[in-house]
């Protein structure tokens, strides 16, 4: 049956409640279904939500290229909603808002699942599901902070809070050493971290044989309970990595199983994406044979002793394909959330990256809120792609995420404090340090012994000190009585789209 989209006006203070529009504090609650919202006075700018990890999020004018990923159909697919992608108007996914020309924004928002949609134009914004599988939405108005902090409060009463305990700092492998890893390697990184708190230390990818096949490779003979041992013993939390939704074409799981692996509408596996020089697959993960497998990794990998488990490229289980039950896919994708979570415990801290955002809330701890950060501040490319790795499209896709910590912890990837193995100057890498301090999730990749005494003093501070972090404005901070201001490397991420040759109608 084809409902009508439902249609409401605002008049720049209100709109007509009654007929499935009910008001509350800083807005209104709409029923589920498509919604189209009308407005009596021109807005200036829309602020996109983006679906997973990596997407495009943030403010754009609207009299320039929506903010989404240029020219790379295989970049868009791991990083954005590519089923939903549209380039010739301001969209993205779960949420949306309008800048009004009064200073106040107004807010369209999903209040759960059916993988909702929402775009803006100068007189409309509208909200759009694949499925009825949510909770309707909401429509708020109001000073941009408060208007965003109200609708993650309608989230968490829907769909529930993290349950393990928090991170305060961590240190991971990958940016000093990616998949050159090995235990010694872990074990003398391990070590050199001395009497720095580091809360968790996290073994990153290149500890398994193959993405999808979960056992160690031969680079840790002692086996990975040995590694974490290790890390316990100084007083830190084991982190592990895994992909735990994907497998590559040469693992034992796709060559064994083929039958575990969502298929493409016009038949064989689905390619959920692209990264180590390969396309990868998508685990059916409404299948009993597929849930116990996923039961099992979990299970083994938190009784070796890791306590702290980061989950990655997580988007492929909410892909759009042909599973073994017919359900909405951002359902299919809560649900083998929920089961990790059963599997690993309460206390098990879940990260999630290449997450899809809305729909983990409730289940994931913490979940990163933009691109790698990497070593580099603005790589070639990065501006047709806000996906792109490098500190300044970290930075200008966290910012505006930040609300999300009444949801989850926001991870902004690491922070930089090393001048070797990296072309950023001490002043963007001083960014990094800066968005980690504000989100409240400070972690680095640098070994103590690349660092010299200068740098190693300012990670010492950065491990220790606990500032008193005031947001004064949408990209300004008060640290510890210290203007912190990220407008300039938003401002700098945004040059250039307006002159994107891509057509837009």
């Amino acid at each position: 049956m084809v409902v009508a989209t439902r249609e409401v006006h605002f008049d720049g203070s209100a709109v007509p409640v009654g007929d499935g529009v009910v008001a509350t504090r800083l807005g209104w609650l709409v029923g589920a279904g498509d919604l189209r919202v009308l407005l009596g006075s021109a807005a200036t700018d829309f602020h996109r939500g983006g679906w997973n990890s990596w997407s495009p999020t943030g403010w754009a004018p609207l009299d320039e290229s929506p903010l989404r990923i240029w020219g790379d159909d295989e970049r868009r697919l791991t990083a954005d909603d590519a089923a939903n992608d549209t380039a010739d108007r301001h969209e993205g996914n779960g949420f949306g808002a309008l800048g009004l020309p009064d200073g106040r924004v107004l807010l369209l928002g999903a209040l759960g699942l059916g993988t909702p949609r929402v775009g803006g134009a100068a007189n409309a914004l509208w909200g759009t599901v694949e499925s009825d599988d949510g909770d309707g939405w909401f429509l708020g108005v109001g000073p941009e902070t408060a208007v965003f902090a109200r609708y993650a409060e309608l989230l968490r009463a829907r769909l529930g809070t993290p349950t393990a305990p928090p991170v305060s700092t961590l240190w991971c492998s990958w940016y000093s050493s990616y998949e050159d890893i090995d235990e010694g390697l872990i074990a003398d990184v391990t070590a050199g971290l001395g009497d720095l708190p580091v809360d968790v230390v996290q073994i990153d990818d290149g500890w398994e044989e193959i993405v999808g096949d979960w056992v160690p490779n031969d680079r840790f003979p002692s086996g990975m309970a040995a590694t974490a041992a290790e890390v316990a013993a100084r007083g830190s939390r084991p982190g592990l990595w895994l992909a735990p939704l994907i497998c590559l074409p040469g693992s034992r799981t796709a060559t064994d199983h083929p039958e575990w692996l969502v298929q493409d509408p016009a038949g064989g596996a689905l390619v959920a994406g692209y990264n180590w020089d390969s396309h990868y697959f998508a685990l059916d993960t409404t299948r009993p044979d597929v849930q116990e497998h996923l039961d099992a990794v979990v299970r083994t990998v938190v009784s070796w002793g890791f306590r702290y488990l980061k989950l990655d490229f997580l988007y492929a289980g909410a892909l759009p394909g042909v599973r073994h039950r017919d359900v909405p896919r951002e359902r299919a994708y809560r649900e083998a959330l929920e089961r990790i979570r059963t599997a690993a415990g309460p206390d098990v801290y879940l990260l999630g990256c290449g997450a899809p955002m809305l729909p983990s809330i409730g289940v994931l701890d913490g979940v990163r809120v933009g691109p790698d950060t990497a070593s580099d501040w603005a790589p070639p490319g990065s501006v047709a792609d806000p996906s792109h790795e490098g500190g300044r499209n970290g930075a200008a896709a966290s910012l505006p995420r930040l609300w999300m910590r009444e949801l989850y912890q926001v991870d902004p990837d690491v922070a930089f404090f090393r001048s070797r193995e990296t072309t950023m100057s001490a002043e963007q890498r001083q960014v990094g340090i800066d968005l980690a301090t504000v989100a409240g999730f400070r972690s680095t990749s640098d070994p103590v012994g690349w660092l010299d005494d200068e740098e190693q003093a300012a990670l010492r501070r950065f491990l220790t000190e606990d500032p008193v972090v005031e947001r004064t404005g949408r990209d300004r901070f008060i640290v510890d009585g210290c203007t912190v201001d990220f407008g300039p490397v938003v401002r700098e991420a945004r040059v250039g789209r307006e002159h994107l040759t891509e057509a837009r109608h």
